[in-house]
């Protein structure tokens, strides 16, 4: 299997890059982001963008995969909607619109959040463009698209949030969060345990579209 990861600096991609460069299995790993990600792996690929809207000229450089793990994300904080939609919704569908145009038997993974809005109504903002992004996606020509709602994910190995306030919590809470886990494995999982999940889904697929915490956690056992 044949990967582009994007969001590959941040907590989950990191997660997801780990595992892939981890898996026999996955012959190559396309890395695609505005800042390195500061490793080399013999397998692995980075394409460096400023603007993560304009991929004009690198047909040949996103061709030939067959999956897409799609990690990319900020938090909503301080953004009002408009801005957040642009950081969000903007950038999924201008690549995912690419990447669907170019492999057409692509299995594309769109890493949303618990709690997302897919009726778009709702009254919390982040939740209703995250909404509105699953959907948009959805319709794009994909061998399949399925949406990844995690709750709480424990990073290991080093891997660290870049939201401040997560880099926080995480650091003080750790004992407390291992220990939760191991209380309600479920519920919060790990970085290894979600990126082994998004292998197996762009492997094989799964019965649902909609993925939350509990799919996930079974998905990468």
């Amino acid at each position: 299997m044949n990967v582009v990861i994007f969001g590959a600096t941040g907590m989950v991609g990191q997660g997801a890059l780990r595992a892939c460069l981890l898996d026999p299995q996955v012959r190559k790993v396309l890395v695609v982001g505005r800042t390195p990600t500061g490793q080399s792996h013999p397998k692995l690929r980075k394409l460096i963008r400023r603007d993560l809207t304009d991929y004009v000229g690198l047909e040949p450089d996103l061709t030939g995969y067959d999956a897409c793990f799609f990690c990319l994300g900020v938090s909503s904080a301080g953004l009002d909607e408009q801005s957040y939609t642009r950081t969000t919704y903007d950038l999924a569908l201008a690549a995912a619109t690419v990447l669907a145009r170019l492999n057409p038997p692509m299995t594309f993974l769109y890493v949303s959040g618990a709690g997302t809005d897919s009726g778009e109504q709702g009254r919390v903002m982040w939740a209703r463009v995250k909404g509105r992004t699953e959907n948009a996606l959805r319709k794009l020509p994909f061998k399949a698209v399925y949406l990844l709602r995690p709750g709480a994910v424990q990073p290991l190995h080093g891997i660290r949030s870049r939201t401040r306030a997560y880099r926080l919590i995480y650091g003080l809470g750790g004992p407390l969060w291992t220990l939760l886990r191991h209380l309600a494995p479920r519920w919060i999982l790990t970085t290894d345990s979600l990126g082994r999940a998004m292998i197996a889904l762009g492997r094989r697929g799964a019965g649902k579209t909609i993925l939350e915490s509990p799919d996930l956690y079974a998905l990468g056992r």
